[in-house]
């Protein structure tokens, strides 16, 4: 198995999960999107305004902050 980026999942395998941020609050996380970084950022932006949160992209990774699961998956 051969070692990707951090937070790459297997192709094709799209996670989302929860992980601890800054100060311990909770953050939800999409792994493995099979897209451009600009891509990536486009669809940030679109789950940020969807979740009516704030967050980021990091190394490939979108955070989203608080438990927005359901959301996310819903939308994806």
């Amino acid at each position: 198995m051969s070692a990707g980026a951090p937070g790459a999942a297997k192709p094709g395998a799209v996670r989302v999960g929860r992980s601890q941020g800054a100060g311990g609050k909770g953050v939800t996380t999409v792994t493995g999107l099979p897209l451009s970084p600009a891509d990536i950022e486009a669809l940030a932006t679109r789950l940020k305004k969807r979740c009516g949160s704030g967050g980021t992209v990091r190394d490939g990774v979108i955070e989203i902050q608080g438990d927005h699961r359901d959301t996310i998956v819903a939308e994806w």
